[in-house]
């Protein structure tokens, strides 16, 4: 099994080579696929890649996905349940893709991950558990004997990813406390997340996400707030460099900007929050403001 640690705009890679089929868990974000595929290709050498498997499907998880299924056409891919109508259909508002003005180009997809059952990867049984919270849809992976968790965005080492339900008016934040305490009963030694290192301080990872989450409960604002920034942060790493206005406009016709202004902070001008945002990321060290340009930092 081999770790590709890839930076905030894609998720982590996770290949096994070992017996049995090869396969790859997550695969990051459509504008770096090629790189991507070349790092597949490099670890696999002349073995072809024959299964694709995601932990979810927001965009910087399953965004290579078409790239790989290009690359090696046998390649059979799974992804959780409950959307599989979806990608068939190829519906990119309800695969979050259009509200969060993010692109993933289309894929097709063979089978699910069903809770409850198992998988072969590496030559071992990992055991498929459902992980709501962050994505009502997404699963995690867990090896047994090697006390080895595969966390998607469940559980990272400080945190865990956006919960968007709770953007939408859904109550999510007790799912994302059922998983919490779903990785604990686990027990994991160690966890592979879907962004950072593997990492096998899990207590004090489960600790510092329970208190991250208590912060939100008490203060869901504060959470959409912290959202908001996650989203424009995570578009300019794609764009680099973006004109304030340009950038304004992407805020504007975008689903969950709108839905987290309207929610959470209706009482100040579009315009003026979004400048808020700005100069929020700008004072953290996130972005650079020079001329009336946004720049990544």
């Amino acid at each position: 099994m081999t770790v590709f640690e890839r930076g905030w705009l894609s998720a982590n890679n996770i290949l096994f080579t070992g017996t049995g089929d090869t396969a790859v868990v997550d695969t990051g974000y459509h504008a770096n696929a090629a790189e991507t595929v070349a790092l597949v290709e490099r670890a696999l050498g002349d073995r072809p890649l024959a299964r694709i498997l995601n932990t979810h499907l927001h965009s910087d998880h399953c965004g290579g996905n078409a790239a790989l299924q290009a690359r090696w056409p046998g390649a059979r891919t799974a992804i959780p349940p409950g959307q599989l109508a979806q990608v068939r259909d190829w519906d990119p508002v309800a695969l979050s893709y259009e509200p969060t003005g993010q692109f993933c180009p289309r894929f097709h997809a063979d089978a699910v991950l069903q809770p409850g059952t198992e998988t072969v990867l590496g030559g071992r049984g990992w055991r498929i558990h459902a992980a709501p919270g962050h994505d009502p849809h997404a699963v995690v992976l867990f090896q047994p004997d090697l006390r080895l968790l595969i966390s998607g965005d469940a559980l990272w080492e400080n945190g865990f990813g956006v919960v968007f339900p709770e953007l939408e008016g859904e109550h999510a934040f007790a799912q994302v406390a059922a998983t919490l305490d779903l990785i604990e009963s686990l027990a994991p030694a160690t966890v592979i997340p879907g962004h950072g290192r593997v990492f096998d301080d899990v207590p004090g990872a489960l600790a510092r996400a329970r208190a991250r989450l208590a912060g939100f409960e008490a203060d869901p604002a504060k959470h959409a707030l912290h959202a908001a920034k996650v989203l424009l942060k995570y578009k300019l790493i794609e764009w680099r460099t973006q004109p304030l206005d340009d950038a304004y406009a992407w805020l504007s016709r975008t689903a969950y900007f709108q839905c987290v202004h309207q929610r959470f902070f209706g009482a100040t001008d579009r315009r003026a929050w979004f400048g808020q945002l700005v100069q929020s990321l700008a004072r953290s060290g996130a972005l650079r403001l020079e001329d009336g340009v946004l720049h990544d930092a």
